[in-house]
Parts: C-alpha cells; sequence; structure tokens
C-alpha cells in the first residue's frame, strides 16, 4: 500500500463477517451493521506531545484490532473498502 497515515492516524482493512441465519441463508456484511473489528494495515509515527516528542503508537501493522463503529472513516483505495481513523477509535486488540 502506498499511502502513508500521518500523526496517530491507523489505516484498517474491515474484516468480513458474514452471518448465516437458521435457514442456511448468508446474509453480507453491507446488510447488517458497519464493521467493529479489522486487521490494521498501516500507522502513522504516533502523536506529538506538548514538548514536541513522539509518542509511539500502541498497534502495529498486522494486528487484528476492535475499534468503534462510527469512530473511523471509510475509503476505497486501488479497489479495497478500508477505514482511516485515530488510535483513540482502537478499542482493543484481539488475540
Amino acid at each position: 500500500m502506498n499511502i502513508t497515515p500521518l500523526s496517530n492516524h491507523i489505516i484498517i482493512k474491515p474484516l468480513d463477517s458474514e452471518k448465516m441465519t437458521q435457514s442456511g441463508i448468508v446474509l453480507p456484511e453491507s446488510k447488517e451493521e458497519k464493521p467493529t473489528q479489522g486487521e490494521v494495515v498501516t500507522v502513522g509515527p504516533g502523536k506529538r506531545n506538548d514538548k514536541g516528542e513522539i509518542i509511539p503508537m500502541s498497534v502495529s501493522a498486522g494486528q487484528k484490532v476492535l475499534f468503534k463503529k462510527y469512530g473511523p472513516d471509510e475509503f476505497e483505495f486501488e479497489g479495497q473498502k478500508y477505514l482511516i481513523g485515530d488510535e483513540d477509535d482502537v478499542l482493543a486488540v484481539i488475540g
């Protein structure tokens, strides 16, 4: 990926979470609520404190995360959907 987030921004690839009804019909993600889990693709260098020092990010590329439902913004790059948000939008690391 040729996108580098700035400051404490994170780019996340949403995880597909298909759900199956009791009768066996698969409901795609688009028919349900917004995703809340994804894999971190890339992260920015971190936010600066009052002294101008960079505070390191607490997540890194490749980690699976749980994030706020309405926190990150959606965008499309090279035909793939991604989310971009602040480090504060991430609630937990999965696994």
